[in-house]
């Protein structure tokens, strides 16, 4: 058994490299998209495939998912095959868009469906109605080594094999899923490989941690790193770090990264007392639903999480522009944030994501009316 739709993403992959179409391959900009991204190229190319286009949207500058802003910065590379990874499920619109301007799309996410999918040409998701797969927890690594595989079949030699594992365990230790079932082998199989690793992205990095910490300590000094926001030339320092060719170029990143996580984690600090400073002036508030146009938006997830853990509340913050709002959302285990937003799907422009951890976009003219819709979703869940 297989996840929905591998084989039929596989062969037109194949098909698209046999006829030299060109292939653009759109990722998130978090760790998880940027592994996504890394190995899927690196798969393509094994079988003779021309570079690709690659493409990662600034969450700051564009928003989350397939934006319209990349879309028409993309619009001169059409006709081409687009795939998205960690993202794309909820972007109804803009597949909409994407298809009038050209581009065939196909969707390879592990993210929540909502009530209907994208008109894309073919979607790869574990948890799409269907697809009878018995494991969904899977990182969109997880689903896009789970497709290299079938892609690749006797191509993929045991050094591809490790080396996709490596980034396959440290996106699903980053992106917080169940180390249950596949997870946990991924994981067991793939911190093995990590300790020795030939990327110098990743031996630098280790190299660069105190040694009394064990691997698994490491591996997560590593991701807070690799979560620093550092874009240059549209790609993030996370997909910069993981294909640098040499030790130097690797270091050279780090040294950017170290001091930069310093900066963000006071900069965290600040935004925690800005929100509970809001907190303190509500006698009630069964959410915490907060926003403001100077807080950056990489950092809210991080803000979020702290505020979820110490009042156990389902935390709704963003950052207010000048007509349009987006935001990060956290919630404690057995609460769902999708399905928060489903009931309020009306008043958004595109939202998505994880259960206990997604996001939103909004018109700010909506933001009291979604406030209300949530907590009276909230309300009725007690």
């Amino acid at each position: 058994m297989e996840i929905k739709n591998l084989k039929k993403a596989s062969k037109r992959i194949i098909k698209a490299i046999k006829n030299k179409e060109k292939i653009i391959i759109y990722g998130d900009a978090d760790l998880d998209g940027a592994c996504s991204v890394i190995i899927f190229e690196e798969t393509i190319k094994n079988l003779g495939a021309k570079t690709p286009v690659i493409y990662f949207p600034d969450r700051e500058e564009e928003g989350y998912g397939l934006t319209e802003t990349a879309l028409n910065y993309l619009e001169k590379e059409a006709p081409a095959l687009l795939i998205t990874f960690d993202c794309g499920i909820g972007n109804f619109k803009e597949i909409k868009l994407a298809k009038k301007l050209g581009f065939e799309v196909m969707v390879v996410d592990h993210h929540e469906t909502l009530d209907k999918l994208p008109a894309a040409s073919i979607i790869v998701d574990p948890k799409q109605k269907g697809d009878k797969y018995p494991f969904k927890e899977f990182a969109a690594t997880g689903v896009v080594y789970k497709l290299s595989q079938v892609i690749l079949k006797d191509k993929l030699t045991d050094s591809l094999k490790r080396n996709f594992l490596e980034l396959t365990t440290l996106a699903t230790i980053a992106d917080m899923m169940p180390e249950v079932n596949e997870n946990a082998e991924i994981i067991e199989e793939g911190l093995l490989y990590l300790e020795t690793s030939w990327r110098p992205g990743i031996k630098a990095s280790l190299d660069s941690i105190d040694d009394i910490l064990d691997l698994r300590q490491k591996i997560s000094k590593i991701i807070s790193l690799l979560n620093v926001r550092d874009v240059q030339d549209r790609f993030p320092a996370s997909f910069r770090l993981l294909t640098a060719a040499t030790s130097r170029e690797a270091e050279k990143i780090l040294e950017i990264l170290f001091q930069k996580l310093l900066l963000r984690k006071e900069r965290i600090k600040e935004i925690i007392a800005q929100v509970e400073e809001k907190i303190s002036q509500e006698k009630e508030f069964p959410i915490i639903f907060s926003g403001d146009p100077l807080w950056e938006l990489i950092l809210l997830g991080s803000v979020a999480s702290i505020f979820s853990k110490e009042y156990k509340k389902p935390v709704f913050l963003f950052k207010k522009e000048e007509k349009e709002s987006q935001g990060t959302v956290r919630l404690v285990k057995g609460l769902n944030g999708v399905k928060a937003m489903l009931s309020c799907r009306d008043l958004l422009i595109t939202f998505g994501g994880h259960p206990q951890a997604c996001g939103f976009k909004l018109k700010n003219e909506n933001l009291e009316n979604f406030r209300n819709c949530l907590i009276n979703y909230f309300s009725e869940k007690q």
